[in-house]
C-alpha cells in the first residue's frame, strides 16, 4: 500500500463484497477478538479476504491500561492470529477493561500520572515483546473530566511512544468527541502529537446523548463521520503527510456502498496530499 490508502471495518454483512470489490488500495480492518477461534466460517472468510486484501488487527481486550499485566493467554492467542494473516498494521486502546477476573464491557479511563505512565509503558512493551511487533496505540474518548492528571494527553502520548517504540493509532472522532465534551481545543491537540509517530488513523461518527444533547457527544460509530471530523481530518493530513485510514462503523451498518462513498472521500484527501507533496 503505497502511498497510504484507505480502508474499512470488516462486517460479516459485507464479506461477499468486500471479497469482490475492486477498488485499488482497499484494505479492511477486524477486531482480533472476533477471530480468535481454532476454526469455522469466520477463519474461512477471514482467510478468503485475506489472500486478496491488506488487513489489519484492531485489539480491544489487552487492556493496556490495567493495573495488572496483559493476560498471557490473549497474548499468545492474538499472536497466533498475526502470524497467520499477516496484518501490516496491529493497534489496541489507549484504556482499561480488566481488573483480576472482572472484565468490563467498555475502554475505560485512568488519570495520567507518572505512576500510569510507567504502568501503561511496562504493559505495551510486554505485549510488543510477545508479539513481535510494533503496536499502535489509540487515543480514547473521554466524557467526564478526570482528577489526577500530572500531564496533557499529547504529553503522555508522546512519552508512551519514546519509552516503547509503539506508535499512534490517531482517532479524529476520538479528538472530536473529547474536546466538546471537556471544552478543549481539538486543533491544538492534534498539533501536540508527534507527527512521525502516526501510523494510522480512524474516522468514525458520533451521537448526541439521549438526554444531554450536543453538550455531550458519544463515540457511537453507528454515524457518518461529521463535517468537523472531515476538517480535522484534511488539516491533519496536511500537516503530517498520507497515512493509512479506516471508515469505522460498528453500529447502524449501513449498505457497503455508503460505507465505500465515506472510504472514497478519505481516498480523495490521501491522494490529494500525496500529489501536493510531489509538487512541492
Amino acid at each position: 500500500m503505497t502511498p497510504p490508502s484507505a480502508g474499512l471495518g470488516l462486517k460479516p454483512q459485507h464479506y461477499d463484497e468486500a471479497l469482490a470489490c475492486p477498488a485499488d488500495g482497499l484494505w479492511f480492518e477486524v477486531h482480533p477478538e472476533n477471530y480468535m477461534v481454532d476454526g469455522g466460517p469466520r477463519l474461512a472468510w477471514l482467510e478468503a479476504i485475506r489472500r486478496d486484501k491488506p488487513l489489519s488487527l484492531h485489539g480491544v481486550g489487552l487492556s493496556l491500561a490495567a493495573d495488572a499485566a496483559p493476560d498471557v493467554d490473549h497474548l499468545s492467542r492474538l499472536k497466533r492470529l498475526a502470524d497467520r494473516y499477516e496484518p501490516f498494521v496491529m493497534s489496541e486502546h489507549l484504556a482499561w477493561s480488566q481488573r483480576g477476573a472482572v472484565y468490563h464491557p467498555d475502554l475505560l479511563p485512568f488519570p495520567r500520572s507518572r505512576r500510569m505512565l510507567d504502568r501503561v509503558c511496562d504493559n505495551v512493551s510486554r505485549a510488543q515483546d510477545v508479539l513481535g511487533r510494533r503496536l499502535l496505540i489509540e487515543n480514547p474518548s473521554h466524557y467526564l473530566a478526570l482528577r489526577g492528571h500530572e500531564m496533557t494527553e499529547p504529553e503522555f502520548l508522546t512519552d508512551m511512544v519514546a519509552r516503547t517504540g509503539c506508535g499512534l493509532l490517531l482517532d479524529i472522532n476520538n479528538v472530536h468527541v473529547s474536546a466538546q465534551n471537556l471544552q478543549a481545543d481539538a486543533a491544538a491537540y492534534l498539533e501536540a502529537l508527534p507527527a512521525q509517530a502516526i501510523g494510522e488513523i480512524h474516522l468514525a461518527g458520533y451521537s448526541p446523548d439521549p438526554e444531554w444533547g450536543e453538550s455531550l457527544l458519544i463515540d457511537s460509530h453507528g454515524a457518518s463521520v461529521s463535517d468537523a471530523v472531515w476538517g480535522l481530518y484534511a488539516r491533519t493530513i496536511a500537516r503530517i503527510g498520507p497515512r493509512p485510514t479506516l471508515i469505522e462503523r460498528d453500529d447502524n451498518i449501513p449498505a457497503f456502498s455508503e460505507l465505500m462513498r465515506e472510504r472514497d472521500h478519505a481516498e480523495g484527501v490521501l491522494r490529494n496530499s500525496t500529489k501536493a507533496r510531489d509538487v512541492a
